[in-house]
Parts: structure tokens; C-alpha cells; sequence
């Protein structure tokens, strides 16, 4: 990853160029963002320039010795954390997936937590960082430095820690060996125990601008300047979300398809629907369910707005926007704060672990009431 391979982004990566070149590098950074905006691929190319030997002024030189080692993701001084699942005794630390997450991410800068989880076949698992990825992280650091200026310890969702992994690291972060940087990407700062936040330095990363998405749309699929704009609008600066809708993902459709279906079964009071929605709601893994219900926490936003009829305001591909001219008006002030609650309860609910079955059925009949206001 170089930063020339990064969409937008142009005052962060300045700042980063230039913390390299001073040697001002903070032990600990938190890259913040909301999901779509680049952080790890800046964190990716800021960690490659921190030990590039030969860096111009923009982007390290892809030639030497590490940057070679960078393109494969093996370099010796560069290590990853990650949330993942155990599988027996196969699967117990993140170096044992190390194979398959460098496979995921070479040539994918862009990525989020289900793709992720796909790769893994994570199945109704949620992942974590274990507290046994401490012990790995602390035994790792303890080794002098094989060859680069800076060991880089790059952690993605460090909001997926366990509680006693982020403690024993709390002294590590705060003081680490010379020359070690931690690169902590978040998409959930808020829940990141806030003795780590204290201890690094934040980065926040703005949402990509809408011209930025349309032009690397223009660029890499050929969409034309209304096409390209329609979508950047619409992605509100999530280049994933972007993605999705140039594709319509087959994930995007099976959630349209069910809060379809589940909106349906509550207005007509259909027992027997909501029930065979909720079993196979329960089926699908708690991280889709959670990713559900935050994608019907969006579309009540959306039919919300679109009654305003302000095209401007509205961020719904063309199938959404379909479903919401007859949808939008069971939408109101009378009822739209308490569809907001409910799904919202219902996702921390899912996050608890409480039983999917009963969330889902509890929630299609509370539904029921609220769409009748």
C-alpha cells in the first residue's frame, strides 16, 4: 500500500509525511474512522514510509530492500492484530491466520469487517482479539529489532480487544521499546477503554469527499460524470458503501429483501411470517445481525427524509428509493423516534448475545404497533 493508492486524503497524508521526515513519529497513533474513509491503508502506507530507504517527498520508492518486503506483507519488523475467530486449537492467535489475512488484504485497500469475516468463514461467531494475543504481542516486542528503523505493531479494530488483552497492554503502549510505533485503526473509538485512548495520539480520518469517490469511479469502472456523482452522493463518503452500490451487492439486496419482508409482516400483523423471518434471521451469524439491523436503522433514517422530497437530503441506492415512495409515508414524527429505538435496542441485544430468535420476533411484533401511528 502507497499513498498514492489512497483515495483522497490529502492533508493526512501530509501530516504523516511529514512526522516521518522529522522523526517526530508518536509511539501511539489511533486512526478514527467511520468505515469507507481509508485509515488502514493510510496506517499500511505510513508504516512502509516510516522504513522506506529511499522515500521522495510524496510516497515511499517501492524499490528497496523494505518497501520489496512491504509489497508481500512480510517484512520482519511489521506485525498485524486483528479480530478473528478460534477454530479448535488451530486458530488461537492472529499469526495463525497470517497467511490467509495477507492474502485478503494485498490489492484490496478498501475493506470492512464482513469481508473479513467472509474470509474466515466465520460462520455465527463473532470475532475478537483474544486475550491470549497479548502474550503474542508482548513476546514479539521483547525481541530487538530485526532491521527496520521502525517495528510497527499494526492493530485493526482495537475496539474488538478483549478487556484483558487491552489491559495487559495498557503499560506496553504507554511505554514501548525504542523505535516501536503501534498504529491502532478504529471504527468505534468510543468503545476502546479509554486508558488506551489517553495513551495515543488520535488521528481522526474524515469522510472521503464526494468528488474524490467519483473521480476513482470514473477512473477504475468507467462510470460516467452523472452516474459517477449519483453514487458518491449516495455513499456519504464510505468508498465500500460506494462499491456496493455501483454492484448492488449481494449483501445490500438480501438486507433490502428482509427489512422488506419484516415491515411487510408487521403492518399486516402476519404471526406466522414473522416467526419463519425471525428463524432464519437467528441463522445468519450475530455480525450480519447486528450489520442488519443497523442497515434498517439507515432506511427508517432515509424514508424519513424522503418525504421531505429533497433528493439532495436522501443517501438510498435507486432500489431502496423504489421500496420508500410507498414506504416513506408509514415513516413519521409520531413514530419515527421509537423505530429507532427499538431496532437500535434490538441490535444492543444481538451484541449481548441474547437469544436471535427471540430478538427478532420480539422486535417484528413492537413493529406492528409502531408502523399503525
Amino acid at each position: 500500500m502507497f499513498f498514492k493508492d489512497i483515495i483522497g486524503q490529502e492533508e493526512i497524508k501530509a501530516r504523516l509525511i511529514r512526522s516521518a521526515k522529522s522523526g517526530v513519529v508518536p509511539h501511539a497513533q489511533l486512526f478514527t474512522e467511520k468505515e469507507g474513509s481509508g485509515a488502514f491503508p493510510l496506517a499500511l502506507a505510513y508504516a512502509r514510509y516510516l522504513n522506506c530507504t529511499h522515500p521522495s517527498d510524496t510516497d515511499a520508492c517501492g524499490r528497496c530492500p523494505s518497501c520489496l518486503k512491504y509489497n508481500e506483507l512480510a517484512h520482519p519488523d511489521l506485525f498485524f492484530v486483528f479480530p478473528m475467530v478460534k477454530k479448535d486449537k488451530k486458530k488461537e492467535v492472529c499469526d495463525d491466520y497470517i497467511t490467509e489475512w495477507r492474502s485478503f488484504i494485498k490489492g484490496r485497500p478498501y475493506f470492512g469487517l464482513n469481508d473479513w469475516l467472509t474470509c474466515m468463514d466465520a460462520g455465527n461467531s463473532q470475532a475478537i482479539i483474544y486475550s491470549g494475543e497479548s502474550d503474542e504481542i508482548i513476546r514479539k516486542l521483547s525481541l530487538r529489532i530485526y532491521e527496520a528503523t521502525y517495528r510497527v505493531m499494526l492493530i485493526w479494530l482495537p475496539e474488538k480487544m478483549h478487556p484483558t488483552c487491552a489491559n495487559k497492554l495498557l503499560k506496553l503502549i504507554e511505554e514501548p521499546p525504542q523505535n516501536t510505533v503501534f498504529l491502532l485503526v478504529s471504527e468505534s473509538p468510543e468503545n476502546i477503554i479509554g486508558t488506551i485512548q489517553s495513551r495515543s495520539q488520535r488521528i481522526p480520518i474524515r469522510p472521503l469527499l464526494p468528488e474524490a469517490i467519483a473521480a476513482k469511479l470514473t477512473k477504475d469502472f468507467g462510470l460516467t460524470s452523472d452516474d459517477a456523482n449519483y453514487v458518491a452522493h449516495i455513499a456519504g463518503g464510505n468508498f465500500l458503501k460506494a462499491l456496493e452500490t455501483i454492484s448492488l451487492g449481494e449483501e445490500t439486496k438480501y438486507y433490502l429483501n428482509q427489512f422488506i419482508g419484516m415491515m411487510r409482516n408487521s403492518w399486516s400483523r402476519n404471526v406466522k411470517g414473522m416467526k419463519i423471518m425471525a428463524d432464519e434471521m437467528a441463522g445468519i451469524g450475530r455480525e450480519r445481525q447486528k450489520n442488519f439491523l443497523s442497515y434498517c436503522q439507515h432506511l427508517i433514517r432515509e424514508n424519513f427524509v424522503y418525504r421531505f422530497q429533497s433528493p439532495e437530503l436522501n443517501y438510498m441506492n435507486p432500489e431502496e428509493s423504489t421500496f420508500s415512495i410507498k414506504f416513506s409515508p408509514f415513516v413519521n414524527e409520531r413514530n419515527v423516534f421509537d423505530l429507532m429505538e427499538e431496532l437500535s435496542k434490538a441490535e444492543k441485544h444481538i451484541g449481548q448475545n441474547v437469544n436471535a430468535k427471540m430478538v427478532f420476533f420480539d422486535l417484528a411484533l413492537r413493529l406492528t404497533v409502531l408502523l399503525k401511528r
